[in-house]
């Protein structure tokens, strides 16, 4: 299992936080999806093995969004 914390800048509503969760929660591989609007992020915990990281930021950049990537610290979860 992998998590990640992307920055996403241009999510500025509810149809934003829908439209990032709902694709990506969607996606094969992806077991949690987390959009926290007024931080600009969204966690991310998915199967390597399953979806690529590519897969999941082309998937929020091709709803407009612009990803910036930053792990999270290997003892903290993303629940």
């Amino acid at each position: 299992m992998e998590n990640v914390k992307l920055g996403v800048k241009g999510m500025s509503c509810g149809h934003c936080i829908n439209s990032i969760e709902g694709n990506v929660g969607k996606m094969k591989g992806v077991h949690f999806v987390k959009v926290h609007l007024n931080e600009e992020k969204v966690d991310v915990s998915f199967d390597s093995k399953v979806v690529s990281l590519k897969e999941i930021t082309d998937i929020i950049e091709d709803q407009g969004y612009v990803v910036e990537l930053s792990k999270f610290p290997k003892d903290q979860s993303c629940h």
